[in-house]
């Protein structure tokens, strides 16, 4: 693991609340966040920044990912060393983007575990068994 570390989907947004700087970053793609829906934090006075980590419809990873995040992250004065939380629908790809940014000199990139759907269950459904939605954070339909 090259960057700071896993944390539960709970635990991710109880820094979120807590922690005015801390940011989380949805790296799905736009289909997910149309058709799934997307974490809501407007409670918190935070939105999520949406940022492909494989650009739809072909699903290439893009290239310029960590320019795109470092863009953002610099727009809202986000310093290197504040927490920054990558989320994907299950927690693989939210771990690339995590080390990504950690090769680019982010000290708290972290993956949230389970994602925002978590692993399918035994009948192969997501949002059974884990994620941001099975532990009813909010969340919104786009």
């Amino acid at each position: 693991m090259n960057y700071a570390g896993d944390v539960s989907c709970t635990e991710c947004y109880s820094v979120l609340k807590e922690d005015a700087g801390a940011q989380l970053i949805d790296v799905r793609c736009s289909a997910e966040w149309n058709f799934v829906g997307v974490p809501d934090l407007q409670q918190i006075e935070k939105q999520p920044l949406l940022v492909e980590w494989q650009v739809y419809p072909v699903m290439d990873i893009d290239h310029e990912f960590a320019d795109k995040v470092i863009n953002h992250l610099e727009a809202l004065n986000v310093s290197k060393d504040t927490p920054i939380y990558f989320l994907c629908r299950s927690g693989v790809r939210s771990q690339s983007a995590a080390s990504e940014l950690t090769s680019a000199g982010y000290t708290k990139a972290f993956n949230v575990l389970n994602g925002f759907e978590g692993a399918p269950d035994g009948e192969k459904h997501r949002g059974k068994i884990g994620g941001w939605k099975f532990d009813t954070l909010p969340w919104v339909q786009r």
